[in-house]
């Protein structure tokens, strides 16, 4: 029973032949170069680690297939991870820009490989924050889905750039944002305790998983700058929706 039914998740996802194919090669070995002629890419995941999950949770559970009321240009995909999602928005909708933060290393040489394909999609490996500003990396031991970071000085060898959601609207000159994806484990609480009145109320869809097991405070934080807006919600799998009814 779960056979079949992973074989038509695959099937639904990709099509009858690369969906069979997939689903034998991720059968013998859920890593490495993963084909598809829908897609008109190729897809890289690592063994060992949760790559194969999350493609699991884009493709296969399809966490992203949202109704909206509106067809997206501007995107940002904070917390990219490997690059599937912005690869699965790139398709979707595809005169959309998209620009992807991620602030693992390892993680972003992945991304690359994995948007090689998609012009559209603007990646930097960096974090995302309440400001411009620079940030580490902390619980390295943790797997490549649960990064977190804090605050640091720019002469911390082990810093890394943080860039704000301001920032990246004035710095493409978009007048809103489309899609606001975030997963970026526990950061939400100091992107929406400070300055989020310059892009909350310009944002038209927010997709977002919250992480208080994480950083306490989190959701509280994302409610409490939520609630200053006419917003509607709704959940899709690990994710909450928002929809900025001011702006559809």
């Amino acid at each position: 029973m779960y056979m079949a039914s992973r074989i038509k998740k695959m099937i639904k996802a990709f099509g009858v032949i690369d969906g069979l194919k997939l689903y034998i090669q991720v059968k013998i070995k859920p890593s490495g170069w993963l084909s598809s002629t829908r897609y008109n890419t190729k897809f890289f995941l690592r063994p060992n680690t949760t790559d194969y999950y999350t493609f699991d949770q884009v493709f296969l559970r399809d966490q992203y297939n949202i109704k909206l009321p509106f067809v997206p240009k501007t995107i940002i995909d904070a917390g990219a991870n490997i690059g599937l999602a912005a690869v699965y928005f790139a398709h979707k909708f595809s005169n959309a820009s998209i620009i992807a933060i991620e602030p693992s290393s390892a993680n972003f040489n992945v991304i690359e490989k994995n948007i090689a394909n998609y012009s559209q999609i603007k990646a930097h490996c960096m974090g995302l924050w309440n400001k411009d500003a620079y940030l580490e990396i902390i619980d390295t031991s943790l797997n490549e889905n649960a990064f977190m970071v804090q605050e640091t000085i720019a002469d911390n060898p082990n810093a890394l750039k943080a860039i704000s959601i301001k920032s990246i609207l004035v710095s493409n000159n978009w007048q809103t944002i489309d899609i606001l994806k975030l997963d970026i484990e526990g950061s939400e609480k100091e992107v929406f305790d400070v300055d989020y009145e310059s892009w909350l109320p310009k944002t038209k869809a927010l997709i977002i998983e919250l992480h208080d097991n994480m950083r306490l405070g989190a959701s509280k934080s994302v409610f409490a700058a939520i609630s200053k807006y006419n917003f509607s919600t709704t959940i899709s799998d690990e994710n909450l929706v928002f929809i900025n009814n001011e702006l559809v």
